[in-house]
């Protein structure tokens, strides 16, 4: 039987593990755990798929929605248009009908009326009571709302093809020591999976199918990578005030130490405290780092703000501390659960005065693992605070990445640290004094020796750590400051660069943008236009940054900002001409994806270069590229 209350018949081509769907609700209805069930089932069934959240900064009551996206040559990227939409919310029929592609489907609960202003000619509706189907089989408000959403993802499974072996066991898992919680999952999900096999025509033209099984890769997001990373970096100090979207940082490196950080004495080798105020937190944190523990905060950027005070003493005074910038919508309080990368210049010269930082770009979960760790490493050996910039999109959406491995025998990189044999054979200790001309002075630990014993102080000093004001003792801590920061240039994470044999043109983005970046040049490549990439990890940047962007006429910034902030830092960091860097800006708070990149690079690329390209350059981004894009 047809699901279809309005419109036409729609013929659709059969797409196989190639689509996009949005499925809307109400925040705080327990969606989240369905639309976890629907992710992993999907990856389970070894097909590449990503999940987005879309959702409100209010606890419950607020529409929400979460948008899925399966590609089988794994671009995962945010697509703006979706073939199915699940429209669980009244509220937003009207926003979740505009949003369906033409010839897509859109699957509501018809236990509320959909106004005939609302009917499409070109979209496919598939009508299932959800909630008259739940009031007959569950007991309480709380439960019946609770199992409707179960049992539109089983709904779900019987139109895309969802292998309901892996949604019963993914159930299992979950549910095992509650019974009956199990049981009546069992129940919704049968019996939306049972509806829509008896009412609506399954599997849609859009649908599932399983590949080989892919133990390489895993889903995870962003937060809980960072703090898996601070315990793998013998991280024993984290001090935080909460913040959406860092909070979670905290929350898993918390129970990571209560796991890893206990001895089976009950003895804790690691101190988390929440402070009065992200000020207080980055004093803590700075107080840790000096005594010689390996110390962070997470937050946002609100966060940083109030931090610069702080971080300007770690600055000056040289003491290694980790800031993990979960970037989310400005200014002020902004859209706290919108993404952005709009906090570039700030992490690159917070504080006042003339300061400078290390700054990491992670791309997705996995580098930020990698990254995390190499930030610790870093700031103990350059003796400075290190940021690792990550945004929303990464941190609380769940990432389809490579597994991550262990390495039994890393150990830190604690950098110049003196020990009391040391201090021995030196006949005075100066805290500031570089010998070896890289700019990095050697440091001592607290407690160690009192030949090593200093006066840390944000205040005017000399190279001995004392107190000065003259002119030739102040300039000279501060100029070998820069040095320093020139020596870590060379031992930053290298950039990403791909050359493409025929490009016209250089793509330069950082972190997040990095997907969506990829899809664009493999789609124009497809039609003839070849673009080279560069992805930065690391501020300041590298040599080889310089030299790739004095090899192009035509470049375009990626800048997830209003102001192109990553443009304007390129443009004071490297000797490039400014007149060559062309700004690819989104910054609705969305994530970026290939339509915004191809939508700003096809005009130029229309004004310079010739129409040999098999690509109508005049054409619309989403009609050069396909639906699915």
């Amino acid at each position: 039987m047809t699901g279809t209350d309005e419109g036409g018949d729609l013929p659709t081509e059969s797409r196989v593990n190639d689509f996009a769907f949005r499925v809307a609700t109400v925040n705080g209805t327990g969606s989240a755990s369905a639309n976890g069930l629907i992710l992993k089932a999907i990856h389970r069934m070894g097909v590449p798929v990503s999940g987005k959240n879309v959702f409100p900064s209010n606890i419950q009551g607020l529409p929400t929605w979460y948008e899925l996206r399966v590609n089988r040559k794994g671009h995962l990227a945010r697509t703006p248009k979706f073939d199915l939409i699940v429209a669980m919310n009244p509220s937003t029929y009207a926003v979740d009908v505009a949003e369906v592609q033409p010839g897509g489907w859109i699957l509501y609960d018809d236990s509320w009326p959909l106004s005939k202003t609302l009917i499409r000619s070109d979209v496919t509706y598939l009508s299932v009571p959800f909630a008259r189907l739940c009031v007959d089989k569950f007991a309480g408000s709380r439960e019946r709302v609770l199992m409707k959403n179960i049992a539109y993802a089983g709904a779900l499974g019987a139109l895309i093809g969802l292998d309901m072996d892996i949604v019963r066991g993914l159930l299992e898992e979950t549910f095992s020591r509650k019974k009956a919680l199990l049981e009546s999952n069992y129940v919704a999900v049968k019996m939306g999976y049972d509806y829509a096999r008896t009412h609506l025509d399954c599997p849609l033209p859009i649908q599932l199918d399983k590949m080989e099984p892919d133990s390489r890769h895993i889903l995870m997001d962003g937060n809980t990578s960072i703090a898996l990373g601070c315990i793998y970096a013998g991280a024993t100090v984290g001090a935080w005030y909460p913040i959406t979207p860092a909070t979670s940082v905290m929350d898993n490196f918390t129970m990571l130490c209560k796991r890893f950080r206990t001895d089976p004495d009950g003895s804790k080798r690691f101190a988390i405290l929440q402070a009065e105020d992200e000020l207080a937190a980055a004093g803590i944190v700075v107080g840790a780092g000096w005594m010689g523990a390996r110390a962070f905060t997470s937050t946002a950027g609100p966060g940083i703000d109030l931090m610069c005070e702080f971080i300007g003493l770690a600055y000056y005074a040289e003491v290694p501390c980790v800031f993990f910038d979960i970037q989310r919508t400005g200014p002020s309080t902004g859209m706290p659960t919108r993404t952005q990368q709009a906090d570039l210049l700030s992490v690159a010269y917070a504080s006042h005065g003339d300061t400078k930082h290390i700054a990491l770009f992670p791309a997705d979960p996995e580098e930020c693992f990698r990254l995390t760790v190499e930030a610790f490493d870093l700031a103990e050996r350059f003796q400075t605070p290190v940021f690792v910039v990550s945004d929303l999109d990464i941190g609380m959406n769940d990432w389809r990445i490579p597994r991550m491995t262990w390495d039994d025998d890393y150990f830190w990189d604690r950098g110049k640290v003196l020990d009391e044999a040391e201090l021995a054979e030196l006949d005075s200790f100066s805290r500031y004094l570089d010998v070896d001309g890289d700019g990095i002075a050697a440091r001592t630990l607290p407690g160690v020796s009192a030949k090593g014993a200093y006066f840390l102080r944000g205040s005017g000093h000399d190279k001995h750590g004392e107190y000065a004001e003259s002119e030739d003792g102040y300039q000279e801590v501060v100029d070998r400051l820069v040095r320093k920061l020139e020596t870590a240039k060379s031992a930053l994470p290298d950039p990403v660069i791909e050359r493409r044999e025929g490009a016209s043109a250089l793509l330069v983005c950082l972190g997040s943008s990095d997907g969506a970046c990829r899809e664009a040049i493999d789609l124009l490549g497809s039609r003839g236009l070849v673009l080279d990439l560069l992805r930065v990890r690391a501020f300041p940047f590298s040599r080889d940054v310089e030299e790739l962007l004095a090899e192009h006429e035509i470049i375009f910034v990626v800048d997830q900002n209003r102001d192109g902030q990553f443009r304007s830092l390129l443009v004071n960091e490297t000797g490039i001409e400014k007149s060559k860097l062309r700004s690819v800006r989104h910054y609705s708070g969305t994530p970026l994806s290939a339509v915004h990149v191809i939508k700003e690079v096809l005009p130029v690329l229309d004004s310079h270069l010739d129409h040999t390209a098999e690509a109508s350059l005049s054409a619309h981004p989403a009609d050069l590229l396909g639906s699915r894009v």
